[in-house]
């Protein structure tokens, strides 16, 4: 736990090792704060962006007593209707990325973080085919190993701030999102965060053993 004086969100419950991060669609309103504020953290050009709001069903209405309730909706199989989901790189306990990387480029640290290490990363792009939410991207810029071998350049994502989290701080995305929908937290106190906002879980179980492998089951 973050013992700063630091002004943390809501969403942000826990730092550090063992903090995930993940979305609570019902309170995203696609507007965007948490992509300027990653770009403004850490002067991520114009072209590139570490999170992305990703809009499913643009335009629908959600079936009957569901349409301001994605996750409800999706928990029982309806119609969730148009939904925003902050998109970036979840920090999978089972992360697809990690398993197909030829080059051990990416890696699953000791503390739960993801992270690539850009000398050994060739830009071949199969962390990208790997993974379902889109997170790994390729700047259009590379140097080093992946001019020579890889057609995608160095592969660049969402850090999840480790270095904040590292000093107590939450990342930038979830400490300035102004209706606090995106959560940072060990998986139960996400879960239970979810469960007193009466908020569903929009993503199905297959992607949820992705993203928290057995603690999936505190989502249940």
């Amino acid at each position: 736990m973050s013992t700063g004086n630091e002004v943390m969100r809501d969403g942000v419950m826990s730092t550090g090792e063992d903090a995930r991060i993940f979305p609570d669609v019902e309170a995203c309103i696609d507007c965007g704060g948490c992509v300027v504020s990653c770009k403004r953290t850490w002067d991520v050009p114009r072209d590139e962006q570490r999170i992305s709001i990703a809009t499913m069903l643009e335009g629908q209405e959600g079936a009957p007593g569901f349409n301001a309730s994605s996750g409800r909706a999706m928990e029982q199989g309806e119609n969730p209707g148009e939904t925003a989901i902050p998109m970036q790189c979840y920090h999978c306990e089972n992360a697809p990325c990690v398993s197909v990387c030829p080059t051990d480029s990416l890696i699953k640290k000791d503390n739960g973080f993801v992270r690539v290490r850009d000398d050994l990363c060739i830009g071949c792009q199969y962390c990208l085919s790997a993974c379902p939410f889109g997170a790994p991207q390729f700047p259009d810029q590379g140097t080093g190993a992946a001019n020579l071998v890889g057609g995608g350049n160095t592969m660049d994502k969402c850090t999840m701030c480790e270095e904040r989290q590292d000093v107590g701080k939450g990342p930038a995305c979830a400490e300035e999102c102004s209706t606090d929908a995106i959560l940072v937290g060990t998986p139960s106190e996400i879960a239970d965060e979810l469960e007193h906002r009466d908020s569903g879980v929009f993503f199905n179980d297959q992607a949820m053993n992705i993203i928290f492998g057995e603690e999936s089951g505190e989502f249940q």
